[in-house]
């Protein structure tokens, strides 16, 4: 029922940008009509999304008395983290900034938006994660208490609260883009070529950001996994997750800073530099392509808008039967990426259409190659990670013999598996790089690689919220294990947690890959915008 009350209104949203970006194509003046205002739309429509989920998520009730207890203590410990790694963050923030300052103001080398920018960037990617931690740190009781009524109970509360961090992500990067491009083009009328370098910036205070939250999260849960598996081989008797082992505690909270906090501030910074990035070669490629800046910047954020509402409709797939296997359970979150997935790939061709025109299909086909790659780059983890297949079920009969042959075919697997996700990366990069024209207009071809970054990471809402859903999946087992729950409630968690480790891999993978394109339309811009302007115009404007 709320699937058919909630659907009309995503699919309206989903027609706004298209019919905007019609109107534009149909307007004799559309070379000088500025369509950004549909970034308003995407941005909007994942935050209120992402608000109705969190009620929803806690509207649910979180158990007993001792349920609620131990979710406090994952809250408390994961807040203490944060706080701490932010108070050693800000100086940092405070640092560059006083020197980017002296750079645009003293010397005027740069800018004088570049040091704010760079605030910015920091302070959404950081804001992103700590809002999906938020949410994560009092889904996992409710998923326990979800999984005592059914599997699919279970799944929908641990998914939803991940949609939150996936819609979270993009709702906050598509609204820096939105705020800083009305404010440079109308409050300040700074011209649309120099616009994109300017905000290429805030996607450096994003990098820094995911740089402390990736890694000292990431850090921080091995070392407390490490440590609660070591406590349990030490005392004789105690199952994962007992409430005798301290650790216990630590791993939980290591979940939800490492996997939640610090991966939503890395694809943040992956998903707005790719946008920026691709509207700064937009600008240098629009002579080549014969299209106006204008049009050619346009084209990353509305296919990024479109990627979110279809996100948006995708997660209402997203559902299982009691007792489902692995296999279905990695159908049921398949079902939503590949739908979403189908449906860019639709709408983004008729916005490239209206957009840029008929002859510029290859623009569109460059994009649709980023797109697969991602699905390609998600499938052959899943494949290597799942144990509903061949390369996990052999792994664990080498358990069999011991921990030495374990870990040798462990890294072996580990090292095979990375071999399909970098030809995939490769064989997408000179795929876009040709057919948006590469080859007789390397600016183009280069705007083409920017365009498949955007296209993999298009389906960014729905793909985090498969990923941060793990941790809360996870946390939910341990919370089931230390409050006494009923068996069948863990067996229920363990079968999401297991499906968790699989999409928690997926999404380090889109991660992965979506930075690899992300860094050469980032160098590729940098190298495009000195050989155009000159490298003293390009200090100047960012």
């Amino acid at each position: 029922m709320r699937f058919r009350r909630t659907l009309p209104a995503a699919i309206a949203l989903l027609v706004l940008p298209v019919w905007s970006a019609v109107a534009q194509g149909s307007s004799s003046s559309g070379a000088d009509n500025d369509q950004m205002w549909v970034t308003w739309i995407g941005s909007i429509a994942a935050l209120l999304f992402a608000l109705a989920l969190a009620i929803g998520v806690m509207r649910k009730s979180p158990g007993d008395d001792r349920m609620k207890e131990l979710s406090r203590n994952v809250q408390v410990g994961a807040w203490a983290y944060l706080k701490q790694q932010y108070k050693v963050v800000i100086i940092f923030f405070l640092i560059l900034f006083a020197i980017l300052a002296l750079i645009s103001y003293g010397f005027e080398l740069l800018s004088p938006f570049v040091p704010f920018a760079f605030i910015t960037g920091g302070f959404f990617s950081a804001l992103a994660g700590y809002i999906g931690m938020y949410v994560a740190t009092r889904a996992n009781a409710r998923t326990a208490f979800g999984a005592q009524q059914s599997l699919n109970s279970g799944l929908r509360v641990a998914f939803s609260s991940g949609t939150v961090m996936g819609m979270t992500v993009v709702g906050l990067g598509l609204l820096d883009i939105s705020i800083w491009w009305v404010l440079l083009r109308f409050a300040f009328d700074v011209a649309v070529e120099d616009i994109p370098p300017i905000m290429i910036t805030f996607g450096m205070g994003a990098s820094l950001m995911a740089l402390f939250a990736r890694l000292g999260g990431g850090i921080f849960t091995k070392a407390a996994d490490v440590g609660a598996d070591l406590v349990g081989k030490v005392e004789a008797g105690i199952p994962e997750d007992d409430a005798r082992n301290p650790a216990t505690i630590a791993d939980n909270v290591g979940d939800n800073v490492g996997d939640v906090a610090g991966m939503g501030a890395d694809l943040y910074e992956s998903y707005v530099g790719s946008i920026v990035a691709t509207m700064a070669l937009g600008s240098i490629a629009s002579s080549a392509m014969d299209v106006s800046v204008l049009q050619a910047v346009q084209v990353p954020v509305s296919v990024a808008t479109v990627g979110v509402i279809c996100s948006i409709i995708g997660t209402f797939i997203v559902r299982t039967k009691e007792n489902a296997s692995q296999h279905s359970l990695l159908m049921a979150l398949r079902r939503g990426t590949w739908f979403s997935t189908i449906l860019i790939a639709a709408l983004s061709l008729v916005l490239v259409l209206v957009t840029v025109g008929s002859k510029f299909l290859g623009v569109w086909a460059a994009m649709i190659a980023g797109l697969l790659a991602g699905n390609v780059i998600g499938y052959f983890t899943e494949y290597y990670t799942s144990d509903n297949y061949k390369p996990t079920q052999d792994l664990s009969v080498q358990a069999k013999t011991g921990p030495a042959t374990l870990i040798i075919a462990g890294h072996a697997l580990g090292m095979a598996s990375t071999l399909i996700p970098v030809i995939t990366i490769v064989v997408g990069t000179l795929l876009a790089f040709f057919l948006s024209g590469g080859a007789a207009a390397p600016a183009a071809g280069l705007y083409g690689v920017g365009l498949a970054a955007v296209g993999m990471l298009s389906t960014l809402g729905i793909t985090l919220a498969t990923d941060a859903y793990g941790p809360v999946a996870d946390n939910a087992g341990g919370i089931a294990e230390m409050a006494h729950l009923d068996p069948e409630v863990r067996e229920r968690t363990d079968a999401l947690d297991s499906l968790g480790n699989t999409t928690a891999a997926t999404g380090k993978g889109f991660a992965i890959g979506s930075a690899v394109l992300t860094a050469l339309s980032l160098l590729s811009a940098f190298k495009d915008s000195i050989q155009v302007d000159g490298l003293h115009r390009t200090f100047d404007v960012g």
